[in-house]
């Protein structure tokens, strides 16, 4: 009998035990437990703090190591790179010049891809002189770097995509009595230049049929050169021609005086 009675008693205090072990319900505001839940409550927090630590400690571990083999690949990476400098005779001031370049004609490359059908076909001088540059970069070693080779071949694709043909118009000349045909009038139609001032960009573009501004005949058939401003040569041309007036205005009223 004495034995059964003790035999009960550690049951009991075993079930005691094990209700006083249980965790108090989370939502249970700490100011509400009893001194053995809230005991309960920071075992477990505390629990969770070394928990947490050690994974904090392990991710810092192989950070550290991540760390260690980033810098391996870095130096591999820097001495393959002097390897290739040294293969190809440059130094990385010569890659950085090569950058620099390239990168002043991609941007001149773009600014012409934003000008209109017109202006592109007035600077296709500019266009020729675009793909002069990019051969000289071509003809660097530099060039095959990874770093530029793709960039080199996608921009002498733009800049070969910025050349335009000048399309050739005509324009056969009437007669004085029924179309008042003259360089004059013909700059001025609509669908020629809609201005008459224009007219030495005509004269300019068929010096071979036209000799003097000032005479054209029923028949001709004259280029007529793309519209823009006049070139250089055309105002030379046409400040030549006041001259001439002027003079040939001068020595007929010097001949009229001597009659």
């Amino acid at each position: 009998m004495k034995k059964l009675i003790l035999l009960l008693s550690i049951v009991v205090l075993g079930i005691s035990s094990c209700a006083q072990a249980v965790l108090p319900p989370a939502g249970k505001p700490d100011a509400e437990l009893t001194k053995g839940e809230a005991e309960l409550r920071i075992q477990q927090f505390e629990a969770n703090v070394k928990t947490l630590q050690a994974r904090l400690d392990e991710i810092n571990k192989r950070a550290d190591d991540t760390k260690n083999k980033l810098t391996e690949v870095n130096k591999q990476l820097q001495d393959c790179q002097d390897g290739i400098l040294k293969l190809i005779g440059a130094t990385r001031e010569d890659v950085n010049a090569f950058r620099q370049r390239l990168g002043v004609l991609e941007g001149k490359v773009r600014e012409m891809q934003r000008l209109s059908e017109d202006k592109l076909l007035e600077r296709q001088e500019d266009v020729k002189k675009l793909e002069s540059d990019l051969n000289e970069l071509r003809a660097s070693k530099i060039s095959i770097l990874p770093e530029f080779y793709q960039k080199i071949i996608n921009l002498g694709k733009d800049i070969r995509g910025l050349y335009r043909e000048k399309k050739i118009t005509t324009y056969t000349v009437g007669t004085w009595a029924e179309n008042r045909d003259c360089l004059w009038n013909i700059a001025g139609k609509i669908d020629i230049y809609a201005d008459p001032f224009m007219w030495p960009k005509i004269w300019q573009g068929n010096t071979d049929q036209i000799r003097n501004p000032d005479i054209i005949f029923p028949g001709q058939v004259l280029q007529i050169p793309v519209k823009g401003p006049k070139t250089s040569e055309e105002s030379k041309a046409e400040r030549k021609y006041w001259r001439m007036k002027k003079q040939a205005q001068a020595e007929a009223g010097t001949t009229t005086g001597a009659q």
